[in-house]
């Protein structure tokens, strides 16, 4: 079967017609996106290309998404750049690209009956933009509906988003797979964003702050993993409380069940070097103004306690000037230690 040319789809009686005569016999991929493409965009669309093979069919929406905007955000200032995402859909390996109106996601005006985001959409951006999720899951279920994908591939850096989607596919038996993408970062660390652009060059030395207090909190979460790796291994003798000495940890402080019990990067310490960073960058001009931040746990984004065991997301929200911005690293606070048969920790 010969493949039609990519190209524009604009209304939903042309999607179900494209897939119905050059969407078969592969699978099909949808990567969804408010448009003004870049190259986070781009990875997405080459991951669905791999994920559905030459014989797949991957479809790119474009539709900028009024339910999830609150007042006062920028829907009317969000970038609208459907030429050039067209190109940059097409060289990323898209078949098409789906960029309906408003009246054609929704006939009559806005949908009375909506999905509603729970618990979890209440937190971190949801308390910031009340309503953002679950505008975010009514027109997400419509796409899903509207393009019949078998996967759909989001980016990391919306890690919250990718949690609500998943758990809504989950709770409300939709069949299809959801793949999450991790972020693409600029050269410089500032995670790729359609609104990096509204950023001036002063602005975004203020916004390298986001990226810097994650990488902080990481790096303070490693050097913890590296010392209670180092206090495991050596036996609990007094050569081991030496042995702990010689790494920079006190006399009071190296006994060594102690610090071999301890939580690995423990979730305090990981809060409070990220917040460092963050604190020099309220005092720059222009300041960065914090949001939150926030370690919590991916299931349902609470904060995690101190004795927290398993994966965990570090996440930022901030505004420099009139930009918010967001950025997130995942860490994972490591497995409890072995115990032998015989019931004494190894």
């Amino acid at each position: 079967m010969s493949r039609r040319p990519f190209e524009l789809v604009p209304t939903v009686d042309d999607l179900r017609y494209v897939q119905d005569h050059f969407g078969v016999p592969g699978r099909t991929a949808v990567v969804m996106t408010m448009g003004a493409l870049h190259e986070g965009h781009a990875t997405l669309i080459r991951a669905a290309r791999k994920h559905v093979g030459t014989k797949g069919f991957v479809i790119v929406t474009v539709f900028v998404n009024p339910l999830q905007f609150g007042k006062g955000e920028d829907l009317e200032r969000y970038p609208r750049t459907l030429e050039a995402d067209l190109k940059v859909a097409e060289q990323a390996g898209a078949d098409a690209v789906f960029a309906p109106s408003a009246d054609e996601v929704y006939p009559g005006g806005e949908p009375q009956v909506r999905i509603t985001a729970g618990p979890m959409g209440e937190r971190l951006e949801g308390a910031s933009r009340p309503g953002h999720f679950d505008g975010m899951l009514t027109v997400v279920a419509k796409l899903l509906h509207l393009t019949r994908p078998d996967v759909a591939l989001y980016g990391q850096k919306d890690a919250q988003q990718l949690a609500l989607i998943r758990r809504m596919v989950r709770d409300l038996n939709f069949g299809v797979e959801i793949v999450g993408v991790p972020t693409v970062r600029e050269d410089d660390g500032l995670a790729l964003s359609s609104r990096n652009r509204y950023l001036s060059p002063e602005e975004r030395h203020t916004a390298l702050a986001l990226s810097r207090a994650l990488f902080a909190g990481r790096d303070r979460h490693a050097a913890q993993e590296a010392l209670r790796a180092r206090a495991r291994e050596v036996p609990s003798t007094h050569a081991r409380a030496e042995a702990l000495s010689a790494i920079g940890e006190s006399r009071a402080a190296a006994d060594a069940h102690a610090v071999a019990k301890a939580v690995p990067g423990g979730p305090a310490a990981v809060r409070a070097a990220a917040r460092l960073v963050l604190d020099d960058a309220a005092r720059l001009d222009p300041p960065l103004v914090l949001d939150y931040l926030a370690l919590v746990d991916p299931s349902d984004f609470s904060e995690i306690p101190d004795d927290f065991e398993g994966e965990a997301v570090l996440a930022v929200a901030a505004r420099v000037g009139t930009t918010r911005l967001i950025d997130n690293l995942p860490l994972s606070f490591g497995a409890p230690e072995p115990v032998d048969p015989h019931g004494a920790a190894s």
